[in-house]
């Protein structure tokens, strides 16, 4: 069974009210630009330094004359693997929380719900209950 794709009468018009303008329009969920670099250096400086530390490991536990070049690459490349994806697990859920904030203050910023003003403007403490 497919899908009946009926054509459209009239095209929308530039002018048309029903027609959503460019304020209207969602904003992008991804992250800044800035935020995108820096994101990239620190999984690469984890990379780096993941590579460096498995190097390290191997090399320590190979003989002074032992030929552990293939064991001390490989371990170089495991650890760089493990520390740029580890890091790259955190920056993605960072980025995540941070873009998820953006939208709530951008819905309502005013503040949260629960935060009632006071007469002058000003915000009434939250009361703990012990």
């Amino acid at each position: 069974m497919g899908r009946t794709m009926f054509p459209m009468t009239d095209p929308p018009q530039a002018n048309d009210p029903a027609m959503p303008g460019p304020a209207a329009l969602p904003i992008t969920a991804a992250p800044s630009v800035a935020v995108r670099v820096v994101a990239f250096v620190s999984i690469l400086a984890a990379g780096t330094a993941g590579g460096f530390i498995g190097w390290s490991i191997s090399d320590l536990q190979c003989a002074p004359n032992a030929a552990c070049s293939t064991a001390t690459a490989v371990s170089g490349l495991v650890g760089a693997l493990i520390g740029s994806i580890g890091v790259a697990i955190v920056v993605v859920l960072a980025m995540r929380a941070m873009t998820e904030w953006h939208t709530i203050q951008a819905r309502n910023p005013e503040g949260l719900p629960s935060q009632k003003r006071t007469p002058d403007g000003g915000r009434r403490p939250n009361v703990r209950v012990r």
